[in-house]
């Protein structure tokens, strides 16, 4: 692969993991997105490897790796394919979550089934009372997510919500904030929708799910607000940081694959009305090298980034307002850095670009899908801006 390579050595181990696959994910991306969702063939040999749980501790079953592997694995995924890249870091993001639950509920998750896949949404959007059912305290339920990546291929599925009085009254937690939770549920109690009709990451399966009135027992919840997780440095490390880690690897994966489909053909195509090659166009050879310039130093501040806070982590320490500040800033801007790479070779390419079987025209429509998520928005720019000026702000998604 192409100027692939990270000055930050991920573990040789997983990333023989995802070479395995890439060649297979290649081959099939078509399939997956007429169907709008990743084979569980695949995502059933892929949990085999532990790839899921890649950073999720060995007590529970995982590989117990740092986000620096993390970013690297789905980054090389994404070459392959977005949306595979997608519903992978989804994985390993929710398996994170679990380790939040009470031990007992976390290894009934994962012990039951070593490959269990889990997946999940953050957002609040679910109602609860609290009940007792026989001999059980827990929740009554109800809800629709949005965004459910993922949520085909899992055997669990967590969702966001506030707790509430049988009036709908959200209820405050002892110190005064809005008892906000996760849920986890087994994906067999949920219904899945069918309202994934987008125009990029198309197989990420990102279907609405709901629940109506379904008993959540109490140890499969957490404060979503007020973590206790085990120690450990993967749980010093801010969990929005590894959401946003997550869709920047994918969109530079798939800018990585544009620059390098776009080289690939640009000495055989001579573009309608010239007379010579795509790649003796002075203005291709221009707009490369920076398309080329601009990636790499986006992947150069993301990586450092990622690697300053984690060598904090790793000592013990949480990473400062500044270091969330710097991942949450890295990460929106290679993901808006990826988008302009990959216009730049979608225009290139001229007429190649707009076929069904290029490549180009997938990743285009992939990476301004995944500009469209929150955590990666202009409004992060804003969050990090009021911290470089010295404005105050609110920090508490950093």
């Amino acid at each position: 692969m192409t100027a692939f390579q990270t000055m930050l050595n991920p573990s040789e181990d997983v990333m023989n993991i995802a070479k395995s696959f890439s060649e297979e994910i290649r081959t099939r991306a078509s399939e997956f997105e007429v169907q709008g969702y990743v084979s569980q063939d695949l995502a059933d040999r892929i949990a085999e490897t532990g790839l899921y749980r890649l950073c999720t501790p060995k007590s529970l079953h995982g590989l117990e790796k740092s986000p620096l592997d993390y970013a690297a694995v789905t980054e090389y995924l994404a070459y392959a394919d977005g949306s595979v890249a997608w519903v992978v870091f989804i994985g390993i993001t929710s398996a994170i979550s679990v380790s939040n639950l009470p031990e007992d509920a976390a290894r009934r998750i994962f012990h039951s089934d070593p490959k269990a896949i889990t997946a999940g949404v953050f957002a609040p959007m679910g109602r609860a009372v609290k009940t007792v059912q026989g001999d059980r305290r827990g929740y009554r339920l109800t809800g629709q997510w949005q965004w459910g990546s993922g949520s085909r291929n899992a055997a669990y599925i967590s969702g966001g919500g506030f707790v509430t009085d049988s009036e709908g009254t959200i209820l405050k937690t002892s110190d005064g904030r809005p008892d906000q939770r996760a849920f986890f549920m087994p994906t067999t109690e949920i219904e899945l929708l069918d309202t994934w009709q987008v125009s990029g990451l198309k197989a990420t399966g990102s279907t609405d799910f709901r629940v109506r009135d379904l008993f959540v027992p109490e140890d499969m919840t957490f404060d979503a607000t007020r973590m206790s997780a085990p120690d450990g440095a993967i749980h010093k490390f801010p969990i929005f940081a590894l959401l946003g880690i997550g869709i920047a690897a994918v969109a530079l994966g798939l800018a990585r694959a544009s620059l390098d489909e776009l080289v690939g053909f640009a000495s055989e195509k001579t573009p309608q009305g010239s007379s010579k090659p795509l790649a003796l166009k002075p203005s291709t050879q221009s707009q490369v090298a920076k398309a080329e310039a601009e990636l790499r130093a986006a992947r150069l501040f993301f990586y450092e980034s990622i690697s300053r806070s984690w060598q904090k982590a790793t000592q013990g320490e949480e990473p400062s307002i500044e270091d969330r500040r710097d991942i949450r800033l890295a990460t929106t801007h290679a993901t808006n850095s990826a988008a302009r790479v990959i216009d730049r070779m979608y225009r290139l390419g001229g007429g190649t670009s707009v076929y069904a079987k290029s490549p180009l025209q997938r990743h285009f429509r992939d990476v301004h899908v995944a500009t469209q998520h929150m955590m990666v928005s202009d409004a992060t720019l804003e969050l990090v801006g009021r911290l470089f000026v010295g404005v105050e702000t609110n920090t508490a998604q950093l």
